[in-house]
């Protein structure tokens, strides 16, 4: 992750609702999570919500996916994993050991795929 892309993605995270956001859809999982039950889940306001929405996948952690008349968001995982990593880059002044369980936190829980409802 290049510089740029990280300070847009902590300028996302900097702001509480959007921070509670990403939090949601990380446990929400792969199925994610429709904009609605995020708006009422997060307490505030449709138009609110799809502002903080916005931002968060222009910073590229989050994503949205059109399903039927809806549209699913989730979590970005590969771009939450690149902001840590670009976090731990230089880990610890050459002691990795330091580091591994940080790396360990990150690394531990790729989600499973999604699941097509029938």
């Amino acid at each position: 992750m290049e510089e740029r892309q990280a300070l847009m993605s902590f300028a996302a995270l900097s702001q509480e609702t959007r921070l509670h956001i990403v939090r949601m859809l990380v446990v929400a999982g792969p199925n994610g999570m429709p904009a609605g039950a995020i708006a009422e889940k997060a307490e505030v306001s449709a138009s609110n919500v799809s502002f903080h929405l916005k931002e968060l996948e222009r910073a590229g952690l989050i994503n949205q996916q059109r399903e039927s008349r809806s549209i699913i968001y989730t979590a970005n995982y590969e771009g939450l994993g690149a902001l840590i990593r670009f976090l731990m880059e230089d880990c610890c002044g050459g002691h990795p050991e330091i580091c591994a369980p940080a790396a360990e936190v990150a690394a531990c829980c790729a989600p499973a795929p999604k699941e097509k409802l029938q």
